[in-house]
């Protein structure tokens, strides 16, 4: 049996989600061929960050590339505003993704696989990246997988209702990057005494704050000293000169952080560090802006104020894709921003946490047993081993939200 984890994007932030997963069916199952495959050297670096010696031990690495000139052309045309290489990749190593009984991959274009190049014996197991609610997370694209790994309850139930997923097609695991969650990390840069508040916008240009009113809460935070503010956007806003959604099509550019923001001593700017996708952030901040970053639930694993910006004035109240907004209050201009994270950290305890508790545990489902752990044992089981049993000595035990 031959199981392969593709990390196939430009950043590393998905890499966390199901890498775990990988080292614990290897470490369970060492008669199984693991392989992990990755598409450029910075995917490679993450992946033996977090496996250290298990990689080239248990488990196999391998690096992908574009091995058609053709390919290769038509990435150099398109990669500055296109994901070229993550969706020619697939049809440059056909006969790798053939060498495979089961594919988990955290993406969807992994299923081009089957609608494109024909390989409907290879089975792929999704295991997603993130639990949040925005509507492109429930596509149909969904019921292509053969099974699904979710973290809670909320997930399989909106999989089922708007995807058309099956049941028995899903297994709730937890949420494997909760694994690796640090505790509360130092950073010196900040000041204790004074509240850090996390930024975090999001790329969909028809869906973020950043594009309408982001450097005005920069130049807000600049005027306000008492805070200490930390901009680390979703990894992908500055990515690329421009930023292209395919859920409703639109392209648009994150342009330049400003000398200004760069200068100003009580802001902490990182567009794409590994810190940004290590939970550093989530973890350290005391209060959390953003808008539909499916960060706010890795967040919400310690309940804290949060507020977000609504500047496109949707329409969200009961709306499943933006159920995270009711965790904290939700304003639509910059200038309402200074009484609105007053209000949102005096009411925290009184409204706020006990919203946030009842979210987080709709999206996460979280026992004593590693996640990882628990995700490997539904793969073994999808694939026909033995299963996984009890929770090995010494292994990490998933955390739960704090009371």
């Amino acid at each position: 049996m031959r199981i392969g984890f593709l990390f196939n994007h430009d950043q590393i932030h998905q890499v966390a989600h199901s890498l775990p997963i990988a080292m614990a069916l290897a470490d369970a199952h060492p008669d199984l061929d693991i392989v992990v495959a990755t598409t450029n050297a910075r995917l490679s670096a993450e992946v033996r960050r977090i496996a250290g010696p298990a990689i080239g031990r248990r488990i196999k690495a391998v690096e992908l590339g574009l091995t058609k000139s053709g390919s290769r052309l038509m990435a150099a045309t398109l990669e500055s505003v296109l994901p070229a290489v993550k969706l020619l990749i697939y049809g440059d190593n056909l006969d790798f993704f053939r060498s495979l009984d089961i594919l988990v991959v955290a993406e969807k274009t992994s299923l081009i696989l089957k609608t494109r190049y024909g390989l409907n014996d290879l089975r792929i197991v999704h295991t997603r990246h993130g639990a949040g609610d925005r509507a492109i997370g429930f596509d149909k694209a969904s019921a292509g997988f053969d099974h699904v790994l979710v973290s809670g309850p909320k997930i399989r139930e909106r999989l089922i209702a708007e995807a058309g997923v099956a049941p028995e097609s899903i297994t709730i695991v937890g949420y494997p990057k909760f694994d690796l969650a640090p505790p509360r990390p130092a950073m010196p840069m900040l000041d204790e005494s004074r509240p850090v508040v996390l930024y975090n916008p999001h790329p969909s240009p028809h869906l973020s704050s950043w594009y309408e009113i982001g450097r005005s809460v920069l130049d807000w935070f600049v005027a306000h000293e008492e805070y200490q503010l930390i901009f680390a956007p979703h990894v992908m806003l500055f990515e690329r000169p421009y930023v292209l959604t395919i859920d409703k099509l639109r392209v648009d550019r994150a342009g330049r952080i400003d000398e200004r923001f760069l200068r100003a001593p009580n802001i902490h700017i990182d567009l794409g560090s590994r810190a940004s996708t290590t939970m550093t952030y989530t973890q350290r901040a005391d209060i959390y802006l953003g808008d539909v970053s499916s960060q706010i639930y890795e967040f919400l694993l310690h309940p804290r104020p949060c507020v977000f910006l609504n500047p496109h004035r949707f329409d969200w109240v009961g709306d499943a894709n933006f159920e995270h907004w009711r965790a904290g209050p939700v304003i639509e201009g910059v200038d309402q921003l200074g009484a609105t994270l007053e209000q949102a950290r005096r009411d925290q305890d009184s409204v706020w946490r006990p919203v946030q508790q009842e979210l987080f545990a709709r999206s996460f489902d979280l026992t004593a047993e590693p996640s990882a752990r628990r995700a490997a044992r539904a793969i073994a089981r999808f694939a026909g081993v033995n299963a996984l049993e009890g929770v090995a000595s010494g292994a990490a035990v998933s955390p739960n939200i704090d009371a």
